[in-house]
């Protein structure tokens, strides 16, 4: 699919995103000839900055963060511009219609204009209701495409508000809601695994499958977001959104053709199957923690209450594991464990599919575990765990794996980042990996009983710094005999 040549407004552009991420992104788009033939880049923010100001602030960005030099470079930044604009007055947008009626016709870009909304959530509704109110959102002259990034909304009342603001402004086929789990490889390749494989596909149901791990693990703490994670917490940070997507993806049922309405389709389906939480399974299905004084790695580190901007008294969880099923025909009765986590033992975001054990183990009491472990991040790649015959005399069974490392392939260097596959999709018009408005509020109405058990004084365990968590996370686990499993963040070693 042609990209056609376009206008990239990115609002925030001052902030940390948009020179940690998105330039350094599209700059690496434009080096291996990804980016339209005529582009522009438009920041706007608050600040007082003209374009050039603007273009050294970006170049020392993308020297510190992707070592650019040389004449690539310098033609990159020859495509930056910038704009002042008060983002909360509706009336100062003015000054954009000639800003971009002048870089539409210096790069004919036929109107073609991408949005991308790098700002505090509190402009998701103000912005396009600005843009709007001076005909910015309008396709009559080229496309118009609004990229939001996350949280879409804190609850399930304020998704469905916010979701009615930006639909008064723009169709849902511009909306873009950026969720940069799903541009990565290893996400992606969930699907290609499963749907292109007739050695998976057959065996991914109830009839041969335990049960699927989820774990989004970090071992670094809030850093310096202490302010924003304590309003936002592992709830709403992780799970609510990248965690439950990768479940979708692992769960769905195969698209009846590989485009962006097939797909989304699955994912809703599987999202609103997952069986509903009460009260009581609230109690017993989920274990919330928050991480005290302790040890990650070599380094000693404090307390989540002894963060920066983290209030002394705050409940916020920084972990949180829950038990899920999903009322289906495919996944009746296999239960999903997902959990994620600050100040856990090592970085590292990976499924686990356990298959079920040989009904009678004969050369062994103690069968290896089949299992297939599909690594997301770090060092991308999939494991495939069974069992062997272990050398010497007797026929006892050992467990080995066959690993796959997307470093292996000589092709890994030119693999795309999430950002850059979600903007040079988004820039195509396809929407396949971004969350439609149905998925946003069925994971938002699965979370909510968690919302308000948390609301209504919900316990929130402690859990040392460096450990995988509350113990009660692994009594959640253990009340079906099974237990989570603690990997290691590099594969290079064994994942």
């Amino acid at each position: 699919m042609n990209i056609q040549n376009n206008c990239i407004v990115i609002f925030g552009a001052s902030g940390d995103l948009t020179h940690r991420k998105l330039i350094p992104a599209l700059y690496n788009l434009y080096k291996i000839g990804r980016l339209a033939e005529n582009f522009s880049v438009l920041g706007v923010a608050r600040t007082e900055m003209d374009d050039n100001a603007f273009r050294q602030k970006m170049r020392e960005a993308l020297i510190k963060h992707e070592k650019a030099n040389g004449e690539s470079l310098d033609n990159f930044c020859a495509h930056l511009y910038y704009q002042a604009v008060n983002t909360s007055d509706s009336q100062d947008y003015g000054k954009l219609v000639p800003r971009l009626d002048e870089l539409h016709d210096k790069y004919q870009t036929c109107g073609n204009t991408l949005y991308y909304l790098s700002t505090p959530p509190s402009l998701y509704g103000v912005i396009p209701e600005c843009l709007a109110a001076h005909g910015l959102n309008t396709e009559e002259y080229g496309w118009k495409r609004i990229i939001v990034e996350k949280p879409f909304g804190y609850d399930i009342k304020t998704a469905h508000e916010l979701d009615v603001q930006i639909h008064r402004f723009f169709e849902e086929h511009q909306i873009y809601r950026i969720d940069h789990y799903l541009g990565k490889e290893t996400v992606q390749n969930l699907l290609v695994l499963r749907f292109s494989n007739g050695l998976f596909e057959p065996l991914w149901n109830r009839n041969f499958i335990d049960y699927i791990e989820i774990t989004g693990a970090e071992s670094i703490g809030v850093e310096d977001r202490g302010g924003y994670y304590d309003g936002s917490g592992a709830m709403r940070d992780m799970f609510q959104n990248h965690l439950l997507q990768v479940l979708a993806m692992v769960a769905m049922e195969p698209p009846a053709i590989i485009n962006a309405n097939s797909m989304r389709d699955e994912v809703a389906k599987v999202l609103y199957c997952l069986h509903p939480l009460t009260a009581e399974d609230v109690k017993n299905n989920v274990v919330l923690g928050q991480y005290a004084r302790g040890e990650v790695g070599d380094e000693q580190v404090k307390s989540y209450l002894e963060e920066k901007g983290v209030p002394s008294d705050s409940n916020t969880e920084t972990y949180m594991a829950v038990r899920c099923e999903i009322d289906n025909w495919r996944w009746a009765g296999v239960p999903f464990y997902v959990r994620t986590g600050k100040r856990l033992p090592t970085r590292v975001t990976e499924v686990v599919i356990h298959f079920k054990t040989t009904p009678h183990p004969v050369f062994s009491q103690n069968a290896p575990e089949n299992k297939l472990i599909i690594r997301v991040q770090p060092d991308e790649g999939i494991s495939m765990r069974f069992g062997l015959k272990k050398p010497g005399a007797g026929f006892e069974a050992k467990e080995v794996s066959m690993d796959f490392r997307y470093s292996d392939l000589s092709s890994a260097s030119s693999l795309l980042t999430a950002y850059e596959r979600l903007l040079l999709d988004s820039m195509k018009g396809d929407a396949t990996l971004f969350a439609r408005t149905d998925t946003v509020h069925a994971c938002w109405e699965f979370v909510q009983p968690i919302l308000d058990y948390k609301a209504n004084g919900g316990r929130v365990y402690e859990y040392e710094a460096g450990s995988w968590g509350p113990k009660e996370a692994d009594k959640l686990i253990a009340k079906s005999g099974r237990v989570w499993r603690k990997p290691s963040g590099q594969m290079k070693k064994k994942i």
